[in-house]
């Protein structure tokens, strides 16, 4: 059994393999060959914690294993700790025996940021320019650096709750030499793509605050209850996620669908669009959004990936289990 721990996962794994290997995961899932395991999570009435597990088998990858962690909101105030914790774990598919454990936090914030980002690769207008931001945390810095690999973006939108955390992606823009404006939500009518990575329970993208051709993904709503889009968003778009399962239970689209806007019919997964068995957007004028729920087969693509990585360079700490 390898272990990869935490503190090796910046040396090993790059935007470039997390996109790959997220990109070639959701293509699998829409093929029929991998499948996403039930999710759960519990707070556990003990320091305000969510705790949960994600799991499922890759079988094109042979990947088999889970990703168990939560939040924990007093991480950073009272112990200097960041406030998501997860470690994954793999497991032969032949035996069962298990094969690695990861570190994943750090994986899961690039898992989640190639997850937006295989959905503009495939679902926005190849012309777009103007980027918009909704939430500015650590998460936020992640998603920024990946999407502007994907188009030649000349402008960045911030906006977030918080205002006084915009310095966080207005740097990300900047390093990459990329106009940054501190904007308002009725700007977000000049983005060409949206990226919204809140955990808010309410939404704050409005229906219009959102432009013919805008392509947007909602990275921040996981759980039952949480909310970044107006409904009426998702009713005129066309709708996309990684797991239509997810998508309907504990994503964006869970208030569509209760408020009978959408049915699960009008979801489609991201894969398929990959795989080239549905044509995605089909119009410049069509409004695209991705529902990123994250999936238990995200964390165990880049890990496994990971693991390569490290046995590769000597890195991978082996032992008897």
């Amino acid at each position: 059994m390898f272990i990869v721990p935490e503190r090796s996962i910046a040396e090993l794994m790059t935007r470039a393999d997390a996109f790959d290997a997220v990109e070639q995961v959701f293509a699998a899932m829409a093929a029929g060959d991998a499948y996403n395991f039930p999710v759960i999570r519990e707070a556990i009435g003990h320091q305000d914690a969510l705790y949960g597990f994600k799991g499922g088998f890759d079988r094109a990858g042979l990947n088999l294993g889970l990703k168990a962690g939560g939040y924990w909101p007093n991480n950073l105030a009272q112990r200097g700790l960041i406030n998501h914790q997860s470690t994954v774990f793999l497991f032969d598919p032949d035996t069962g025996m298990p094969t690695a454990m990861v570190g994943g936090n750090l994986l899961t914030a690039l898992r989640t940021a190639a997850a937006s980002s295989v959905s503009i690769k495939h679902l926005a207008c190849p012309d777009a320019k103007v980027l918009g931001m909704i939430g500015a945390g650590h998460q936020a810095t992640f998603q920024l650096r990946a999407a502007l690999e994907q188009r030649n973006f000349e402008r960045v939108l911030g906006w977030n709750y918080h205002p006084e955390m915009l310095p966080n992606i207005a740097k990300v823009a900047q390093e990459a030499g990329v106009e940054f404006q501190e904007a308002s939500l009725e700007d977000m009518r000049q983005a060409d793509v949206i990226i919204s990575i809140t955990s808010a329970f309410a939404p704050s993208l409005m229906r219009d605050h959102v432009s013919a051709g805008c392509h947007i993904a909602c990275m921040g709503t996981d759980t039952k209850g949480k909310q970044e889009l107006d409904p009426a968003i998702l009713a005129d778009a066309r709708v996309f996620t990684d797991e239509i399962a997810q998508s309907i239970t504990i994503g964006e689209a869970q208030h569509a669908i209760a408020s009978g806007l959408i049915q699960d019919s009008d979801i489609t997964e991201v894969g398929a669009v990959i795989n080239g068995t549905h044509a995605g957007r089909q119009s410049d004028h069509d409004i695209t959004v991705f529902d990123g729920t994250g999936v238990g087969l995200q964390d165990l693509a880049v890990a496994a990936k990971v693991v390569e990585l490290a046995k590769a360079q000597g890195i991978a700490i082996e032992v008897d289990f």
